[in-house]
């Protein structure tokens, strides 16, 4: 299974929820937000280097399934532009900002951008809604399965608190928190 991030907010818990995941032998896939790389351009290597993926969630993280099409792209292609600057990569994944999917539009734009693969999730932590740790974790144990993939967010410190038990809990049920990269190739 894979724990996916939407690279944005306080690098601090970014930093947190990567030592968390690797003192657990966990890799995770981060969609890094453009402009969250274009303040803090460090983490876009951290992230490499502690052996996660890295891809592209827009530049200004806006609805860009709702955007018109040279918008869209944009969005897409700005991130992408960050990404290699920083990796050399434009990163193997890209994931909609704003939506559970990429819309038909959105899909063939990221393509035409280099991404092969759009990622979505089946597993929404709702972290974002600052429900509390205890809710994170119940949320991602309740829905996971072996497969899945779970959508979850820097900058929450709910997210920060709920990671350490929602590892262990993996652990337990013989499950492992790979890369998007791992799971699906």
């Amino acid at each position: 299974m894979a724990l996916t991030f939407h690279g944005n907010g306080d690098p601090g818990t970014a930093h947190a929820l990567l030592a968390e995941a690797e003192r657990h032998g966990a890799r995770l896939t981060v969609l890094a937000v453009g402009t969250w790389l274009d303040e803090h351009p460090a983490l876009a290597r951290r992230v490499l280097d502690g052996g996660h993926d890295l891809g592209n969630h827009t530049q200004h993280h806006v609805g860009v399934n709702d955007l018109p099409e040279r918008e869209a792209y944009a969005e897409i292609a700005d991130c992408a532009h960050r990404l290699t600057r920083l990796t050399g990569s434009i990163g193997t994944w890209f994931r909609p900002s704003r939506a559970a999917r990429a819309s038909p539009l959105v899909e063939r734009l990221a393509r035409r951008a280099g991404y092969p693969h759009v990622l979505s999730y089946d597993v929404d932590s709702l972290d974002f809604t600052e429900p509390g740790a205890a809710a994170v974790t119940r949320t991602v144990l309740d829905r996971i399965q072996p497969g899945s993939i779970v959508s979850l967010h820097f900058g929450y410190a709910d997210t920060v608190a709920a990671l350490p038990a929602v590892l262990e809990e993996l652990d337990r049920r013989g499950l492992t928190a790979v890369t998007a990269t791992e799971l699906i190739r």
